[in-house]
């Protein structure tokens, strides 16, 4: 098997549209892939302190702006890999902002807005997945376990937003299994 990585660093769902759309590398790497895991919207949905501050229905047309591109990204898949059964697998997100002790340090009301405007991404995620027949993977299950009571800190890199090494684990982990499900391994 081999894997190959076309993310970028920042990009936001209107990146990645464009990717599979105009970008000749990532077309082929899609029409010849067995299985697309994508993972991206949080770059969409910034904190911003200046704008939404921490008001969840401030960030609302952003999450619709996210499942809108991401519903064509995967309906570009689907249109490259045509005739193939190809796997696509959606991943959401433990936090789209700053998380675990890092986001306790911002207070009470981020942390609130953060797991609020999350759980939208997720189920934007989520709802994308099921109208398309993606698989579907859950990182906040991943990192915050069945009843969402661990905190994700040990899962962080020391900038409190992306993944350490135990957190690509857990990524990982999870992709497995819900690939082997989905295949019925």
């Amino acid at each position: 098997m081999t894997a190959t990585n076309d993310a970028v660093a920042g990009y936001t769902t209107s990146d990645v549209l464009r990717q599979v759309n105009s970008d000749d590398n990532v077309i082929d790497h899609v029409r010849n892939a067995d299985a697309v895991e994508i993972n991206v919207g949080a770059n969409d949905i910034p904190f911003n302190t200046n704008s939404c501050g921490t008001s969840v229905e401030c960030y609302a047309p952003l999450v619709s702006h996210v499942q809108k591109n991401l519903a064509a990204i995967v309906s570009r898949i689907e249109e490259l890999t045509s005739g193939r059964n190809v796997l696509v697998v959606l991943l959401d997100y433990w936090s789209i902002w700053l998380g675990g002790t890092y986001a306790r340090d911002h207070g009470h009301a981020y942390v609130s807005a953060a797991r609020k405007v999350t759980a939208q991404v997720d189920t934007a995620v989520e709802t994308t997945a099921t109208q398309s027949g993606s698989a579907y993977v859950s990182e906040r299950d991943a990192f915050k376990g069945p009843s969402f009571g661990y905190v994700e800190s040990h899962y962080l890199a020391s900038d409190g937003e992306h993944p350490n090494a135990a957190g690509h684990q857990a990524i990982a982990t999870a992709t497995e299994a819900e690939i082997e499900n989905a295949l019925h391994i």
